[in-house]
């Protein structure tokens, strides 16, 4: 009777932990400093990172430097990526704000159309990357989460996967001189 009991209450606690929502952009709504993405992603900044699989080893490390440039509601942000084995890449980012904190971006090795919504100092940046890796390219899907810690911080962690299975994690800072 007592392993009856035992299982039903760790089904049901599985049960429950399931139902538990994921976090939306509304969530961080009342939080401060309120991000807007034209006033940060304008000029150079630099950004520190790691990728983690999904059992949570670092797997690569890299740096970025980041320049970007807004017109109106149209802006580019170019990053070039310094990995710690000397290779390198770079992605060059078109960002367009909707207005209402809604924003869609576009690059080269981007599958579609990014789309992001900001709220409070929060942003959900959703996407799916052409990654290649030893000599294959991947399409995988990003889920970004920005928050905006002070004027010159904001921190950064998005999780990838692939038909829905979770391959790991990209975890950024980024710095505004």
């Amino acid at each position: 009777m007592n392993r009856r009991l035992l299982l039903t209450t760790l089904v049901a606690t599985a049960a429950l932990a399931g139902c538990a929502s994921a976090p939306v952009p509304e969530d961080y709504a009342a939080e401060k400093p309120v991000l807007d993405l034209k006033a940060y992603f304008n000029g150079p900044m630099t950004a520190h990172g790691l990728f983690t699989d999904r059992a949570g080893k670092v797997q690569r490390r890299f740096v970025v430097q980041l320049m970007g440039r807004w017109q109106g509601d149209v802006g580019t942000l170019e990053e070039d990526f310094t990995y710690s084995d000397g290779k390198t890449e770079r992605r060059v980012w078109t960002i367009t704000s909707l207005g209402n904190g809604r924003y869609r971006g576009t690059a080269a090795d981007v599958i579609g159309e990014a789309t992001g919504e900001a709220r409070g100092n929060a942003l959900r940046w959703s996407y799916t990357l052409r990654l290649p890796v030893d000599g294959t390219t991947y399409d995988v899907q990003f889920d970004d989460w920005m928050y905006l810690m002070d004027s010159r911080v904001m921190l950064n962690k998005a999780r990838m996967s692939k038909f829905g299975f979770h391959l790991g994690d990209v975890t950024l800072s980024f710095y505004k001189p």
